[in-house]
């Protein structure tokens, strides 16, 4: 499929240049750029003439980092007072490390310091900074929690003269714990200097641009400025590509042979990329790590079958940072042909040069991310984007689940293409509590005043801070949770004063505590005392369910959250889907989608052969399952529901009909109740039908795995119920979707 871009606006003679600072337009001529793109030209009056907050979105290489800080240096270069004068902040440290050198030579010429400040930056370096703050700082979030707790009293006057915040990535931030405490530094931010330091933020992947300005700033997001490139960037070239997991005939002797015929299809996938990609810079995003490494290995022996160099190289969190930062370089440089296959550590906007080709393997599982892999390759001008999705199937047997009888992931990767192509977005997820976040910013800020009033701390963190969705009971609740005996995070003075307690102390010195975030935990699958593996869990975990993992299906047992361990027994024999349940969020559109794909006789023209006869397939099984006429199919005794919503709805409407005895298990967009007849299922949905949308909080405390993210474990699990509820629990969708499933309305989630 090939998406022309609409025409730039920027081909008529420029308006903005001339508002420029003169060192600003002399590095312009230097670097001999004929035009300012679109966008620029929209930022440099907003910056410029009004005080407003901005976000400025357009592609990836759209020459966002340019149409802020053009304006930015231009504005604060002649600026006078002591302090640091624009502060970016980034996830990244690699995105640091390039933005420095983007913007080193063009503060040089307007005689503008600028910093880097980092894990990676010397000691001396920051000593620097903090003796002559001066300029532009460019900073992590965790550097910058890290200046408040260890410098608390010198923030103030490093921050005087402050008069913009720049946040690079936004789409990375929102509606996570890391964004979370980014809101609240930004707070805390505004209160140390004692005013509002605007905000300009940068992206390339924003779905509702007014939940993004309300993230911007919290409780004034109808007075943020929205910019939106009219360029839509390159040309793309997609294609998406179907390939068929065989079953092993019944003449292979022995689990080699068997796993050897099973595993053609990778060895397919690897020897077309192969092709495609060799003598080429690219990247190649297979999931997960193992899967990275997998698929690094059969590269590698494509190479050894022509006696090539290597060209192809893993990158994932787990390999050590030389390594990365090797195949990063080499990248970037472009001498050598070089191509990177990841997990989604190259997803964001590192500058890794120019790549010509991008590969999916599997289905994505958000179209932000797709769209943002996408923008990774025809950053160069005269280059497409170019980006092949390689999805597998299994071949049709009796025996299939519903979920590869119905070529699931195939049909999410189409509906995620023809999302993209109508330039949809998954917004961003807002309204949760963030209760481990809340719980590092408060050891945060007593460490950062040397001692702060429970009054005092919730009005900063909470009543007009980041954490407004905090109720004085809740807060009040975290603070006695972290002064128990037990954890020792804080105690009370005389006087009321909060302090930090023998392990905060602790935690605080260690230089661990300035990230919030955490990789998602392994748990360690054990079965009669034998470990079996580990397994990371980001769905709903309650006994009786069912889980997937080497090819098998296996019985939830016990949950044991603060170990990390699931405990299981075999499940009854049947083929487990390749499209399971413990991938990412889906969207409610996205499974909408998913649902007119089925119901089309459309052949979407981005597939190739073997996609649109497996998508053929899918229709047919779509068909003979009856699900045109029902969502609620019956097989062989076990029953399985088609909601078509989102993985939020779909976890709250499995929990309601557990809570209600019935087995049931996510699988994917389909929920599974195993052993359990429809009859049965359709007698509970009609109980929902009508009856007020369950307690979340009452739902989520039958949630096994409710410790998920870092500060989680110094919570009572009540309080922790009370944040599951708020971010992953949609209550009222559970008498909606009853009415779904029963046939009677298409309502809105």
């Amino acid at each position: 499929m090939t998406i022309n871009s609409p025409p730039s606006s920027s081909d008529q003679s420029s308006v903005g240049f001339d508002r420029l600072s003169e060192p600003v337009r002399r590095w312009i001529w230097q670097k001999d750029w004929r035009e300012l793109r679109d966008i620029q030209e929209q930022a440099i009056p907003a910056i410029l003439d009004t005080e407003a907050d901005v976000i400025i979105s357009a592609a990836t290489a759209g020459g966002k980092t340019e149409a802020a800080f053009l304006p930015i240096i231009s504005r604060i270069a002649d600026a006078s007072g002591r302090g640091f004068k624009a502060i970016y902040v980034s996830p990244l440290k690699a995105l640091i490390n390039d933005q420095f050198r983007r913007l080193d030579e063009l503060c040089e010429m307007a005689e503008l310091p600028v910093y880097r400040w980092h894990g990676d930056v010397s000691a001396s370096s920051k000593a620097r900074a903090r003796k002559q703050p001066d300029g532009i700082v460019l900073i992590t979030p965790e550097s910058l929690e890290a200046l408040f707790v260890r410098r608390g009293l010198e923030v103030s006057a490093l921050f005087s003269a402050l008069e913009f915040v720049v946040i690079d990535e936004l789409h990375a931030f929102i509606g996570q714990e890391r964004g979370k405490q980014l809101q609240s530094l930004l707070h805390r931010i505004d209160a140390v200097t004692g005013r509002a330091v605007r905000r300009v933020g940068l992206s390339a992947t924003l779905g509702d641009m007014g939940l993004a300005a309300e993230f911007l700033r919290p409780g004034g997001g109808d007075e943020v400025v929205i910019l939106e490139s009219a360029s839509g960037g390159a040309t793309v070239y997609l294609q998406v590509r179907g390939y068929e997991k065989k079953a092993a005939p019944s003449s292979a002797n022995g689990g080699e042979e068997k796993d050897e015929h099973e595993l053609l299809y990778m060895r397919q996938i690897a020897g077309h990329v192969f092709e495609t990609l060799r003598g080429k810079n690219g990247l190649v995003f297979a999931g997960s790590r193992a899967n990275v490494e997998a698929y690094t290995d059969l590269l590698r022996q494509e190479s050894e079958k022509l006696g090539v160099p290597e060209e192809f190289f893993a990158h994932h969190a787990n390999l050590s940072r030389t390594h990365r930062e090797f195949v990063e370089e080499r990248l970037k440089a472009g001498k050598l042909p070089t191509s990177a296959v990841c997990t989604s550590t190259l997803e964001l906007g590192i500058d890794i040069g120019a790549v010509e080709n991008v590969a999916q393997i599997g289905a994505p599982w958000s179209v932000a991310s797709l769209r943002q892999r996408l923008g990774r390759s025809g950053r160069r001008g005269d280059k497409p984007a170019v980006i092949r999705l390689y999805v597998p199937e299994r071949q049709l047997s009796d025996d299939l689940h519903p979920a590869d009888r119905l070529r699931c992931q195939l049909v999410q990767s189409i509906a995620m293409v023809q999302l993209l192509a109508r330039r949809w977005c998954e917004p961003p997820r807002v309204g949760a509590l963030h209760l481990s976040t809340l719980t590092q910013q408060v050891l945060a800020v007593i460490a950062q005043y040397g001692g702060i009033t429970a009054a005092r701390a919730y009005e900063l963190l909470a009543k007009r801070g980041a954490f407004g969705a905090v109720s004085p009971d809740v807060f009040l609740g975290v603070l006695r949770a972290l002064g128990d005996k037990q954890n020792r995070l804080i105690e009370q003075a005389p006087d009321g004063t909060l302090l930090l307690g023998e392990v905060g102390e602790r935690i605080v010195d260690h230089y661990d505590f300035y990230a919030v975030f955490q990789s998602p935990d392994e748990f360690r699958i054990v079965c009669d005392g034998r470990e079996l593996g580990t397994l990371p869990i980001l769905t709903v975990l309650v006994p009786d369910m069912t889980i997937i993992f080497s090819g098998r299906r296996w019985q939830v047992i016990e949950v044991r959250d603060r170990e990390k361990v699931v405990v299981v027994s075999p499940s009854r024999s049947g083929v487990p889907p390749m499209f399971g349940g413990e991938g990412g969020d889906m969207h409610d559109v996205v499974a909408a989608e998913m649902r007119e794909i089925y119901l089309s006789a459309e052949v979407p023209p981005f597939l190739d052969e073997t996609a649109a006869r497996l998508l053929e397939e899918a229709r047919g099984e779509f068909d003979r399952l009856g699900l045109r006429a029902s969502n609620v199919v019956e097989i062989d005794g076990d029953t399985f529901l088609f909601p078509w919503a989102g993985s939020v709805a779909l976890g709250t409407l499995a929990l309601a009909l557990k809570g209600s005895g019935l087995a049931i298990s996510t699988r994917g967009v389909i929920l599974e109740g195993d052993r359990t007849s429809a009859d049965k299922v359709v007698a509970v949905l009609r109980s929902f039908e009508e009856a007020p949308a369950p307690d979340a909080v009452y739902l989520a405390m039958t949630v096994g795995n409710l410790v998920h993210e870092k500060y989680d474990p110094y919570l009572p699990r009540e309080l922790l119920a009370v944040g599951y509820a708020s971010d992953r629990m949609r209550p009222a969708a559970v008498p909606a979707l009853a009415r779904r499933l029963l046939g009677q309305l298409e309502p809105e989630l």
